[in-house]
């Protein structure tokens, strides 16, 4: 069927195209201008164009030698057809021939090297900036360098070489055979002469092509002895043997069998080339033949020892193997210089024990960060717009005193807007940052059972020496839109009473928003509103990628970051840290952790984002690893010294759960550091498991402050128990060190194997079976309210273990606050559950309660009729202050009506 266009419809189809053409070419041009503002706004242009300047340094040169190969290789072909042709006009048109082999050789070269730059850029720029490791490899005594930086990229050239050469001969067989078949007066005839037909063949332009197809094979086998070469380095990583890496059969008999083959492709390609050259068809067919015959040998050679020399004697066979997979797992995860140390339990904890404690007993954790983060939400997030994302777990010197606390910084979440407020000018102009944060005692609780709130309200109210004098939250966790600041138009800052409090940012972050800028970003972000709206002016800057998460990932994409950044008050300012980690899967020996494929790892970065600047820094926390030294080397300038780290900042960093996790996970088996108990996993552990909310799972890493056992002061630690991997009782616990010089420092107590050590999970056992307490639980755990168990924290305590869980009831009303209601304490035999943390501690050790200070009578000269009204106002007051949102008058409302009653309460003793 023709479908036939008249010259009008033809005209508005290519206009069309036209016009989508442009626009996307301006789309894509505007989204790189884009990057390289937002970028050169934080000083960090460098990093974004190393990436397109490595890629120009290995395309270009690329691009140019392929050409040049390509180009000769194809004009080859056109005078060979050119020189035995025998009429003229094919000589004519042997210019025209030389552009089309441009063309072709362009085309051909450009999509090479544009695959060359967009997939080796990393792995080249690993192998210029090489950093070794000062550890090598037990079988081919290399240092690891090679296989973490360098290998890669001599792999990528010859997976690239090993495909295109095929592709070449291959190409060379079809435009010689098409040129041989195009015309048979110039390359053969066909004759009748004795009575039948028969070809008669000019054989000098196949002698061409068998001499171009001769060396070309030749190179290809040249190329495929210097893959087994590469590929010989890959026994490494084996997966065969009992654990990762090369073991037995690998080191005597693939090896060998890649050696022979290395050898025999050489032997194949002259075998090829005299082949191709002769014309002699056995021995071209022989070549691959014999590397075909060498890997089925090497196969069933690798079966055959597999199954009757290694399989029956497996240990003695492959104990060497496995003492280097466990030396280099230790290393890969950074765990050859855990400190392991005896816990013998022989400790009893009395009076005495507990005051030498008492660093420990007054930051024993009664709160959970899971009921407290919907406490926060209940109580502090003020108006349905903010919102505490989650609860970060900090330390702090808090009027003289090293405390824990819970902190969660108060976020702006756009999608709590109701839907008639969520306009462009609400979305981006007005509403555009959160405000401070509430900060929270781990271990202390109001009268009700709620957290001891040390920070609180808006603007932030402080009981401590903490204060926060720049509480707005541009760039957090949920700012995932852009935000125009500096407009006409106020920026919401905080509610206070019937109005709203508004300002103006004083940051110099962000991109100036003058005309042609407007114009950039209504391409941008497709929305005509920047153009015309007139509430945004020279002084407007556009703040973009305000989610910290993706902030730094468009910064530094090739580390990980940590799923847990936590927000930090400093010198009244807030700021993010988020650890970022290098790591590989190409770590010899070393066995990859779970499915992640990773089997090195070192949290190596820490990043500090600035929440009211969106300022970004980079500071490398573990100088000894050669990944960060080669990114260090790539990225000149993108990485500070964590010495330059203010010290406030660095008194808050952290061990991160993230990478304890790991460590914890894979020192489950690699504590066996003996090949025979590695193999028979005689000592094999597993995380402690513990109920929460009615289920049992594996313990969560737990920050403490706690005295580790021979240590002078208390001292902020994570830590994890273990279990044997078939038993609930407790046969050792680590712990990372974090503070001052102690920083990553892994200790390791394991329990005497004649002493049976309750573990998490006999411990809740034995709360639940006990009487007392199952039966009060099972009344609190009725219709109308439920019962929720907090993290069982396992407390090391001077050669002695203390067991601490929480006990919250909430009410199955909508909106209902978890509160503590009681602390459960358990030592040896005996478990107890009070009201307190200090009453648990005088039950559980029989101590003198403490004597309750007298009550001192207050005079006043109020009548108690007149203290009860006076009560009854202040109590209204307070309650109109809530509904108004003005939390400060709310509060000192509150203060207020407890002196009143403190008065009444007075005055009714008298």
């Amino acid at each position: 069927m023709v479908i036939c266009l008249k010259r009008g419809n033809l005209a508005i189809i290519i206009l069309l195209i036209s016009i989508f053409l442009i626009v996307a070419l301006f789309a894509s041009l505007a989204n790189l201008i884009v990057d390289i503002q937002w970028f050169n706004s934080l000083n960090y242009l460098g990093v974004f164009f190393k990436k397109f300047l490595t890629q120009l340094t290995i395309g270009v040169p690329s691009f140019v030698v392929i050409f040049i190969l390509s180009y000769f290789y194809l004009n080859r072909m056109v005078k060979d057809y050119a020189k035995f042709a025998q009429d003229i006009e094919i000589k004519s048109v042997r210019k025209r021939f030389r552009g089309v082999v441009i063309g072709i050789s362009i085309f051909v070269s450009f999509l090479i090297s544009v695959f060359i730059s967009a997939n080796w850029w990393n792995d080249f720029l690993f192998y210029i900036n090489s950093a070794n490791f000062g550890v090598k490899d037990p079988i081919f005594n290399k240092d690891i360098s090679l296989y973490m930086f360098r290998l890669p990229f001599l792999l990528d050239v010859y997976d690239l070489l090993i495909i295109i050469i095929p592709i070449l001969i291959v190409a060379t067989i079809i435009v010689y055979g098409l040129m041989y078949l195009s015309d048979k007066t110039r390359f053969y005839e066909i004759s009748d002469r004795g009575g039948f037909f028969r070809a008669i063949y000019n054989k000098e332009i196949l002698m061409i092509a068998f001499r171009q197809i001769a060396v070309l094979g030749f190179v290809f086998f040249a190329v495929l002895s210097l893959g087994y070469y590469l590929k010989a380095y890959g026994i490494l990583y084996s997966k065969s043997g009992v654990v990762f890496g090369a073991g037995y059969t690998d080191v005597h008999v693939r090896l060998l069998f890649y050696r022979i083959l290395m050898l025999a492709s050489i032997v194949s390609g002259i075998l090829f080339m005299i082949g191709a050259f002769r014309q002699k068809l056995k021995y071209i067919i022989a070549s691959p033949v014999i590397i075909v015959a060498i890997m089925i040998l090497s196969t069933v050679s690798q079966m055959v020892v597999q199954s009757f020399i290694v399989a029956p004697n497996e240990l003695d066979k492959e104990k060497t193997y496995l003492k280097y997979n466990i030396d280099f797992t230790q290393k890969a995860f950074d765990l050859n210089n855990v400190e392991e140390k005896n816990y013998d339990l022989s400790g009893n904890i009395d009076k005495k024990v507990l005051d030498e404690n008492q660093d420990t007993i007054n930051n024993i954790r009664i709160n959970d960060y899971r009921p407290v983060s919907q406490i926060y939400n209940q109580l502090q997030s003020i108006r349905l717009y903010y919102k505490f994302n989650d609860i970060d777990i900090d330390r702090y010197m808090i009027n003289g005193n090293y405390r824990q606390v819970f902190i969660s910084a108060r976020e702006m979440n756009l999608d709590n807007l109701a839907s008639q407020a969520k306009n462009w000018i609400n979305m981006h102009l007005k509403y555009t940052h959160g405000y401070g944060v509430v900060m929270s005692t781990v271990n202390d609780v109001t009268a009700t059972g709620q957290p001891d709130m040390v920070i609180k309200n808006i603007p932030p109210v402080s009981s401590t020496n903490i204060k926060i004098t720049r509480p707005e939250i541009y760039f957090g966790e949920l700012t995932n839109t852009y935000a125009i600041v500096n407009t006409k138009t106020g920026e919401f800052d905080y509610p206070s009473g019937d109005t709203n409090k508004e300002n103006f940012y004083s940051g110099k972050s962000g991109i100036p928003m003058t005309f042609l800028n407007k114009l950039l970003y209504t391409i941008y972000t497709g929305n005509i509103k920047i153009l015309l709206s007139t509430d945004i002016t020279h002084d407007s800057r556009m703040l973009l990628f305000r989610n910290i998460k993706d902030r730094v990932q468009r910064i530094a994409p090739f580390l990980i970051y940590d799923d847990d950044p936590y927000i930090v008050v400093d010198n009244g300012k807030l700021y993010w840290m988020i650890d970022a980690y290098t790591y590989s899967g190409n770590y010899p020996y070393s066995e990859p952790y779970g499915d992640t494929g990773i089997n090195y790892i070192r949290n190596s970065v820490k990043v500090v984002v600035d929440a009211y600047t969106g300022d970004v820094k980079y500071y490398i926390s573990d100088k000894n690893d050669p990944i960060i030294k080669v990114y260090s080397r790539i990225f000149p300038g993108l990485f500070k010294n964590i010495d330059e780290m203010p010290k406030g900042l660095k008194a808050h960093i952290r061990y991160p759960q993230y990478m304890f996790d790991i460590q914890a996970s894979v020192y489950k088996n690699y504590h066996m550091s003996d090949p025979q108990v590695f193999y028979n996993k005689e000592d094999s552990w597993d995380i402690a498991k513990e109920k929460f909310t009615g289920k049992i799972e594996p313990e969560e890493s737990q920050y403490v402050i706690m005295r580790l056992p021979g240590e002078k002061t208390a001292e902020y630690v994570l830590m994890i128990p273990y279990t044997p991997a078939t038993k609930d009782n407790m046969v050792a616990w680590m712990a990372a060190r974090m503070d001052g010089n102690n920083y990553g420092k892994l200790v390791v107590y394991k329990f005497p194997k004649s002493t049976v050590v309750y573990g998490p999970m006999q411990i809740e056992n034995m709360i639940d079976q006990d009487p007392n307490i199952s039966k009060e639980m099972s009344l609190w755990d009725q219709k109308g309210s439920s019962i929720i168990r907090g993290n069982l924290l396992t407390l090391p305590i001077d050669d002695s273990m203390l067991y601490v869980e929480p006990i919250y009831i909430q009410s199955s009303n909508e909106n209902a606050i978890p509160e503590v209601k009681r602390v459960i304490l358990a030592y040896k035999d005996k478990i107890v559950m009070e009201d307190t943390l200090a009453n648990a501690l005088n039950k559980l050790f029989n101590l003198q309660a403490p004597t309750q200070p007298q009550v001192p009578q207050v005079q006043t000269n109020e009548t108690q009729q007149e203290l009860i009204k006076k009560a009854n106002d202040i109590y209204n007051n307070a309650m109109n202050a809530s509904k108004n949102g003005d939390w400060t008058d709310f509060g000192k409302n509150l203060d207020e009506l407890g002196n009143v009653l403190n008065d009444l309460n007075n005055s009714i003793k008298k």
